[in-house]
């Protein structure tokens, strides 16, 4: 699978041993929770989560499961000269993606690859429904603290 030049610079820039001519690396998580879809994180961000993870309450049922979720259903890729990756079948199986047409979708701190028919049934149709319930000229920003 092909990661957009964009979301490879990204993920350059959050892995602190890349440098020009190597491949970044990244963390691809397919954890129960996410459903129709899977997570990339950058090295940075997903040692960033790792560490939260970490420093829960030893023996806590919370920190027993967060573990699981994100950092037993997640693995280390590195991204190949090409720009491409190369996912493993259970997480394809997962979204359906032996065949048919992928979406990559960046949502702040991590970016989302989805099945591009399923984002369409699930997140578009959703987006949609939530712009039809607002008033007309509303202005989604200003629900952003600060803007």
């Amino acid at each position: 699978m092909s990661i957009p030049a964009d979301f490879r610079r990204v993920l350059e820039a959050g892995d602190p041993d890349w440098t020009e001519g190597l491949s970044p690396k990244l963390y691809l998580q397919f954890g129960d929770h996410l459903k129709d879809n899977l997570r990339v994180y950058s090295v940075e961000e997903f040692d960033r989560i790792a560490a939260q993870i970490r420093a829960m309450p030893v023996g806590s049922k919370q920190k027993q499961m967060v573990s699981r979720l994100y950092l037993g259903q997640s693995m280390k890729l590195e991204v190949d000269r090409d720009g491409r990756i190369v996912m493993p079948i259970r997480q394809r199986r997962k979204l359906g993606l032996e065949q048919g047409e992928v979406l990559f979708m960046g949502v702040g701190d991590y970016f989302e690859i989805w099945k591009a028919d399923t984002f369409e049934q699930t997140v578009g149709q959703e987006v949609t429904d939530w712009l039809e319930e607002l008033p007309e000229g509303f202005d989604p920003l200003s629900l952003v603290e600060g803007l």
